[in-house]
């Protein structure tokens, strides 16, 4: 049972969070200040310490240090009233793992308490519990462990050692090339290529001969002859990203490969047989290209034998936090800083972004925080979105006006059901809390609420 010592002159605030702790299964002592905590720690040893900033005597910065000086090992997580970007990198500095205000969701200061509980260390006998906490938050280089990304795991490990064609689907970010490769590590192809070809990146003058290869002098500048992805992947994988970019001509002669197993060198004249998986993917809605005749249905349904939807990163906001812990390590090793964490509060902010741009885009954020940071935990200032924060949620893409129209005032009215039904959940039913975050009067709530017949949970 991991040891948790709260300290704080505040009653209601230690009560508060001795309850909580006692719920969760931890051991919990409590200190009404830093003196009496201090003694504690001499006569016993604890794994976390939840301490207020602002005390009479010594202060929570002044106790975080003596706490290092008697037990480095010990994780630190302040709480105060009064947040300041200033005290935050102090903290840090001398060793906090974190720096949180009060007004704190609850389930965000469960998990830090985890995360912290978890970077101190554990015991032998904890070592199988930890490394399935870990199995659970990563599969091949996919992390996160949220309700959509696990159903991804489950079908990756189903498929994985079949011979069956795949079509992976997600917007662009989501990671549909590290699915890619989780499928073919997993399988008993691990052992032999996976040949990765963007279908949109090449000319298309010059993807056939890429896909195929060429036999010399078939055309000017073939000097040699030249085999093609398919033949090198032979044995192995092939994966085909941005499969609806393919070009009319290419798409017969992909079909021939994934019925009969053969082609031909441009050029050639005998066929070359290959053992070949096909994994593919796109961020564009392939049927809808079926149906436009821009891609060939024969071909669709040869290649989506198995198809893998990749959730967007703001369907699975829960794993925002592991990802993000994941590329502040990454990119502090790349650069050689001491970034350890992110604030709280900078947190917050990508938990409530839209990210348009995915995984990539959250890679992105932590990168450039990472080389701007001058402290060392990332601060709100220097996080940079791609735009506004309030004109994110909505896409132009995902409009669509069927061939008989449709009712304008009809569309508008759900849409504004939709938006005013999501500000009364985030404000867990407070129809004030609700106006503010839709910038609307709550009178003009009120009769919007009335008008459209939504039901709410009571102001």
């Amino acid at each position: 049972m991991a040891k948790i010592l709260v300290v704080d002159d505040d009653q209601g605030m230690r009560e508060f969070l001795e309850i909580m702790l006692n719920r969760e299964g931890y051991g919990v002592t409590v200190a009404v200040n830093a003196e009496k905590a201090l003694a504690r720690f001499q006569r016993e040893q604890f794994d976390l310490v939840i301490t207020d900033l602002k005390m009479p005597g010594v202060d929570g910065l002044e106790f975080l240090k003596r706490v290092k000086d008697i037990s480095p090992e010990t994780q630190v997580i302040l709480i105060t009233a009064y947040a300041s970007g200033e005290t935050a990198v102090t903290a840090m500095k001398e060793g906090a793992y974190d720096y949180i205000e009060k007004g704190f969701d609850i389930e965000d200061l469960k998990g830090n308490i985890r995360n912290a509980l978890a970077k101190k260390g554990v015991r032998k006998d904890d070592a199988l519990f930890i490394k399935g906490v870990q199995d659970a938050l990563c599969f091949g280089n996919i992390i996160g462990n949220s309700k959509e990304i696990v159903k991804v795991y489950s079908m990756i490990k189903k498929v994985a050692d079949t011979k069956v064609n795949v079509l992976i689907l997600g917007e662009s970010g989501t990671g549909k090339e590290l699915v890619a490769r989780a499928i073919h590590e997993n399988s008993s192809r691990k052992n032999t290529p996976l040949v990765v070809i963007n279908c949109g990146g090449i000319p298309e003058n010059l993807l056939e001969s890429e896909l195929f290869g060429y036999m010399k002098g078939s055309f000017t500048g073939a000097y040699v002859d030249k085999p093609g992805l398919f033949e090198l992947a032979n044995g192995g994988t092939i994966f085909l990203d941005e499969i609806a970019e393919l070009p009319p001509a290419l798409q017969v002669k992909l079909l021939r490969v994934v019925q009969e197993k053969t082609f031909r060198r441009i050029g050639g004249a005998e066929d070359i047989k290959v053992d070949v998986r096909i994994i593919s993917a796109t961020n564009q809605h392939l049927e809808k290209r079926v149906k436009e005749g821009a891609f060939r249905e024969d071909l669709f349904y040869r290649l989506n034998v198995i198809p893998i939807h990749i959730p967007p990163l703001r369907k699975r906001r829960e794993d925002i936090p592991l990802l993000t812990r994941h590329f502040i390590e990454k990119y502090s090793r790349e650069f050689g800083k001491e970034v350890h964490t992110i604030s709280h509060y900078a947190l917050e902010l990508l938990m409530e972004y839209w990210f348009p741009g995915n995984i990539r885009e959250l890679e992105n954020i932590i990168e450039r925080s990472i080389v701007l940071e001058e402290s060392n935990i990332i601060l709100p200032e220097n996080m940079v979105f791609a735009g506004s924060m309030e004109n994110q949620g909505f896409f132009p893409e995902d409009i669509d006006i069927p061939p008989e129209g449709i009712d304008l005032n009809e569309e508008v009215a759900k849409l504004e059901k939709q938006f005013i039904a999501k500000a009364l959940e985030k404000a867990k039913g407070s129809k004030t809390r609700a106006a503010e975050l839709l910038r609307v009067s709550s009178d003009s709530l009120r009769y919007r609420i009335e008008k459209l017949g939504i039901e709410g949970k009571p102001a």
